[in-house]
């Protein structure tokens, strides 16, 4: 027995680090597969989706008015979906800048097919409304596609951390981990999906979906299932505010992780034709990390099991300690204990996600987060 439980906490910590520390040190092993960057000459559409963004619109046209100008024949496409703030009205105000296209609470992923069906641009590049772009962005981005494998392009996305929190903290740290991922998926080969904050796709290769599932991850695969090839790169630069609220990044976790699943399941068919070196990226970074949860819950019910056997005083005083550092975690702000906590919470919401998921549920609509 005594052997069994080791087994179950050494391989539940293994599974834990795996995508960020062993899962990393494969991808490098792997041959590089460079990436011809001439420019492509190619003419582009801009996208994106708002609903209740009214603090950050002012920002996003004064950032889409610099684009323009840089690019004269850039075609910018909005989608409101039924705000009930000023982003409707701030968007419609600027008919020289955007088309707007307004929609009633269907959802991210039905508000850019639609801005898709109107694009005229030989490449979709896909963003959010707080998400602000680096001037030379778009050039940057459209040089890629002067190689004809290329199908997709990932920018980076840069991290604003205006408020000193465990959970911007973490949720900084995480994304940089994220990042370099993508950075060494891209050098061997393809991305194993995008987000939604900067990417982009040949508007040939845009595909047709139903609304509930998790419009980045399925479009920018679409690249991947099509045979070409989905980079990521680092000179396509963005830039977002980080979450600061522990309930708001809880949330949020909670339906991307909750749509992500569901997204999966749509796709599954699709997956499985994938070549066995995506097939094992994909595993790598999404699947094990979707369960990273349950390896969590398993590795701690494994341990304490470990110190009753030892000792009953043990396994009380393992219990105790974890619990009240646990607790004094989720009720400081900043510091280890906080960021333990931040770690903790984000694995479990990641976990209620795709159990509701697995239920039956789905998320369609969004809220922005109030602490950006």
């Amino acid at each position: 027995m005594d052997v069994f439980l080791l087994s179950v906490l050494l391989l539940s910590i293994a599974a834990v680090l795996y995508p960020f520390l062993i899962y990393p040190v494969i991808l490098r092993l792997l041959p590089v597969r460079p990436v011809d960057g001439a420019s492509s000459g190619h003419s582009a559409s801009l996208l994106f989706c708002a609903y209740n963004e009214a603090a950050v619109i002012p920002e996003k046209i004064a950032n889409l008015e610099a684009l323009k100008t840089l690019h004269p024949n850039l075609q910018i496409l909005a989608f409101d979906d039924g705000s009930s703030d000023d982003t409707a009205r701030q968007l419609a105000a600027r008919p020289d800048l955007l088309t707007l296209v307004r929609g009633n609470r269907s959802g991210k992923a039905h508000g850019m097919k639609r801005l898709a069906a109107l694009a005229t641009g030989d490449i979709l590049i896909f963003t959010d409304a707080n998400v602000m772009l680096a001037p030379e962005a778009i050039a940057n981005l459209s040089a890629y596609y002067g190689d004809a494998q290329v199908g997709g392009v990932l920018g980076s996305l840069h991290y604003l951390q205006e408020k000193n929190s465990a959970t911007a903290s973490v949720g900084q740290s995480y994304w940089k981990m994220e990042e370099r991922l993508k950075d060494l998926e891209s050098r061997s080969g393809n991305v194993m999906g995008a987000d939604g904050s900067i990417f982009s796709i040949r508007r040939a290769l845009y595909p047709d979906f139903p609304d509930t599932v998790l419009d980045d991850l399925t479009v920018s695969m679409s690249v991947v299932f099509a045979g070409r090839r989905l980079i990521k790169v680092r000179d396509v630069i963005a830039f977002e505010r980080l979450v600061s609220a522990r309930g708001d990044e809880y949330r949020r976790k909670v339906r991307i992780a909750a749509r992500a699943w569901h997204t999966h399941s749509y796709l599954r068919p699709q997956l499985r034709r994938m070549s066995p070196i995506d097939r094992f990226k994909y595993a790598s970074r999404k699947v094990v990390r979707w369960f990273g949860g349950v390896f969590l819950l398993s590795g701690t019910a494994a341990a304490l099991a470990l110190a009753w056997r030892i000792d009953v005083r043990l396994f009380l005083a393992a219990l105790g300690i974890g619990i009240l550092l646990l607790l004094l975690g989720l009720v400081s702000r900043r510091g280890p204990l906080a960021k333990i906590a931040d770690i903790w919470i984000a694995y479990m919401a990641t976990l209620q996600g795709v159990f509701r998921a697995m239920r039956g549920d789905t998320f369609a609509v969004w809220n922005p987060a109030k602490s950006r």
